[in-house]
């Protein structure tokens, strides 16, 4: 497949737009920046883009001090463009690929999808960051569903390896090619999974992390135990219960909300967890989740 604007099949030219730059959007910029490309990000203000432009900022200097950024931070940081007018200040002429990563609300997420179908050009690949939302859902309120798929990077960004590459029932062999060709170009490695609620990976980690909320309300064991014996017993690199504080309880209770709606009872969110999404102790973003956590 060629392009009539030179990007080549695979989309490795030009720019990419990343529609959020919260935790998941300003890591995906980050990825894409030291990987050498030109990035877009939108926001909603000018509080949200000054946000964000601290969050990869911090990113890139991690990157520098671990010796994987081939270039100086400025340079780095000169290719990411900032818009705080929302969509409406996006130059999307040159955008190959275009990435949501708004908050995990299916109706948000099918408005920001339409208005990003209609500012990019034909060619370029419109992409999902959901954890949970099947594509379908998303991709009924598109014009061109046959270049839309999910791109699943996972939190913390730049340290994750793996993005799941969700495949609709309209996505194009064409589309899902390119995507694996920018996943690859990132350093990243794709698994590719059939469109279905909560993939391939939310619904294994959801059901490790609500389980093992369970054993700590039902006093089977401590926190630092239930992480204990799965990262020393399975090697898992992090423990469920910190994994939820890393990934936030208010986003992992929505995806289980939304799980077991889609996929029945087994995904009922333990009354621990609202109670401490009541509380607002939402993970490590505030400080305190099923461990607390210093400024």
């Amino acid at each position: 497949m060629t392009t009539d604007n030179g990007h080549g099949a695979d989309g490795q030219h030009g720019a990419v737009a990343v529609v959020g730059g919260g935790v998941m959007g300003s890591g995906i910029v980050h990825a894409f920046l030291v990987a050498g490309r030109r990035v877009t990000l939108v926001e909603v203000d000018d509080k949200a883009a000054a946000v964000s432009r601290e969050r990869i900022g911090a990113h890139l200097e991690e990157s520098a001090r671990r010796g994987r950024l081939d270039e100086p931070i400025e340079v780095a940081l000169s290719r990411v463009t900032i818009v705080h007018t929302g969509l409406e200040g996006l130059e999307a002429e040159d955008v190959t690929l275009a990435i949501e990563a708004v908050p995990e609300v299916a109706s948000l997420k099918l408005e920001v999808l339409a208005r990003l179908e209609a500012f990019v050009e034909d060619d370029a690949v419109v992409a999902t960051n959901t954890s949970s939302i099947a594509i379908g859902e998303l991709a009924a309120g598109l014009d061109r569903p046959e270049r839309f798929l999910g791109l699943h990077f996972f939190n913390p960004v730049p340290a994750s390896l793996l993005v799941e590459v969700v495949v609709g029932q309209h996505t194009s062999p064409s589309t899902l090619q390119r995507a694996k060709a920018l996943v690859e170009a990132i350093g990243k490695q794709a698994v590719v999974v059939r469109d279905s609620p909560g993939f391939a990976t939310s619904r294994l980690g959801v059901l490790l992390g609500l389980e093992a909320i369970r054993m700590l309300e039902e006093g089977v064991a401590s926190s630092e135990d239930i992480d204990r014996a799965m990262t020393l017993g399975y090697k898992h690199p992090v423990g469920p219960l910190r994994l939820t504080d890393l990934v936030g309880l208010d986003v992992r209770l929505a995806v289980a909300d939304y799980l077991r709606t889609a996929l029945g009872d087994r995904f009922e969110a333990p009354a621990l967890l609202r109670d401490k999404v009541e509380r607002g102790e939402l993970g490590r973003k505030c400080g305190k989740g099923f461990f607390s956590y210093g400024s």
